[in-house]
């Protein structure tokens, strides 16, 4: 996905002279040919999350379309003050590309686990949120996100993701894409688990189950037309996402239930717990120690539905 954005900024960036790529310390030989096209348009701004935060708000502020990238870690948690006030309170078009959301960084524990971001830029006024399945979705997130004059978060994971879509897809923000048509099951998939879905789907099928899979890349705003379709048709739904249970993607699908009468599917939620992994261990193992692999979607959905 981050040899996408830096494809997709890179091109976007020779239509439009008002993009200013701003890096964390990250990324530096991957941006050596933006550097060299655009060289008083990209500034490595250090190990200095918030400060770089602070300086894409006054590029903004200046009439251009800043975009900052670094760890998703590090552009979210340890800069969300300057987040919400330099960025969400004066309703600025800076564009916040969080790279290694979830569990891309686990071998470096902890400190560089991402299962908190959605929850966090959620619940701030201004913010559009937007999780990308693979890197074609990637692409039309950044395309999107430029024509919007506000704030938006587009959380990406790092590399090698297996892609879902062959081109790019009709993508708009705000409404879900159904990858797979289904019948018994319904997947609301957001972020880098989408191959995990469509891998689970298949294996469900082998036991004759019909699912149904849709990219709901956009976390904020909802969906809530395809929401409403979907809990008027399929008995069980569930939500994917690399990201802690609460206050992520099915938190915020579990909020908008609560608001409908009557709603025919069940949600259950599939993220990680409420916990911190204290262990170092690569994306597999640490998918393994939440619970999130294909083996275990497949496990919980079979639980669900025989209850």
């Amino acid at each position: 996905m981050r040899a996408a954005f830096a494809k997709e900024i890179e091109s976007l960036s020779e239509l439009d002279e008002r993009i200013v790529l701003l890096s964390g310390d990250i990324g530096n030989r991957m941006f050596d040919t933006y550097k060299g096209k655009f060289p008083n348009r990209f500034y490595n701004c250090g190990v200095a999350e918030a400060n770089m935060t602070g300086m894409a708000a006054g590029l903004a502020l200046c009439g251009l379309r800043p975009v900052t990238y670094t760890i998703t870690a590090f552009n979210t948690v340890r800069c969300l003050e300057q987040i919400r006030i330099d960025v969400c309170y004066q309703n600025l078009p800076v564009i916040i590309i969080g790279v290694g959301g979830g569990l891309s960084y686990s071998s470096l524990n902890a400190t560089h686990h991402a299962l908190e971001d959605i929850a966090f830029l959620r619940v701030i006024p201004n913010m559009t949120v937007i999780c990308p399945g693979d890197a074609w979705e990637v692409r039309s997130a950044i395309r999107a996100a430029l024509k919007i004059d506000g704030p938006v978060y587009i959380r990406i994971a790092k590399k090698n993701e297996p892609l879902i879509h062959n081109v790019l897809p009709n993508f708009t923000i705000g409404k879900g894409i159904v990858i797979r048509p289904g019948s018994d099951v319904c997947f609301l998939n957001s972020g880098s688990l989408l191959p995990s879905a469509v891998a689970a789907s298949e294996a469900l099928m082998k036991k004759g189950i019909s699912v149904q899979i849709v990219s709901m890349h956009t976390v904020k705003p909802l969906d809530e037309t395809l929401l409403q379709d979907i809990f008027s048709k399929f008995p069980h739904v569930f939500t994917l996402e690399e990201h802690s249970i609460l206050g992520g993607f099915g938190s915020s699908v579990a909020e908008w239930l609560s608001d409908q009468i009557n709603p025919k599917g069940q949600l259950t939620r599939i993220g990680t717990g409420d916990q911190f992994m204290y262990e170092a261990g690569e994306k597999e193992y640490a998918q393994e120690y939440f619970g999130i692999t294909t083996e275990h979607i497949v496990e919980k959905v079979v639980q669900s539905m025989s209850r």
